[in-house]
């Protein structure tokens, strides 16, 4: 399944994020994608909303991963700093992917054996509307934000 979406603002990207986040599940993996600018984080803030997750997210692009608890956890990943795949083994990376949280990875390219189950590519930058296209591993309805 394939969905294209225009967000003429941070809270439109953000509410689709979040509507997104609503219907998320343990064990799914949403890969990020796009430049810097792009409104990755934002989404990723939407979808800590639709989790439930009240407090502040953040990118994690110094820490490269943060975990917010919440009745499903948010493992949130950012891997803009990361030179070679086999980094992500001192992160342990591999350890929540697929795991009992949900797992969202800004710079999901950096990771090129990861398969998300969702892959989120944003285009556009500065006040610029974004074109957000969503695609899914699974031909299902269940995360449908239409």
């Amino acid at each position: 399944m394939y969905t294209k979406h225009v967000a003429a603002s941070v809270e439109e990207t953000m509410e689709l994020g979040r509507r997104l986040g609503e219907r998320l599940k343990a064990g799914d993996v949403v890969g990020l994608y796009g430049g810097l600018g792009a409104g990755k984080t934002v989404f990723a803030k939407g979808i800590a909303q639709g989790m439930g997750i009240t407090e502040e997210v953040t990118s994690p692009t110094f820490t490269l991963m943060r975990l917010y608890q919440a009745a499903l956890p948010l493992c949130h990943f950012d891997l803009y700093r990361i030179e070679e795949e086999a980094e992500l083994e001192h992160i342990g990376f591999n350890d929540y992917i697929g795991g009992d949280c949900v797992c969202v990875v800004e710079w999901a390219g950096h990771a090129p054996s990861l398969h998300p189950d969702i892959c989120v590519h944003i285009d556009g930058s500065g006040d610029d509307e974004r074109i957000i296209e969503i695609s899914y591993k699974e031909d299902s309805d269940e995360y449908s934000l239409n």
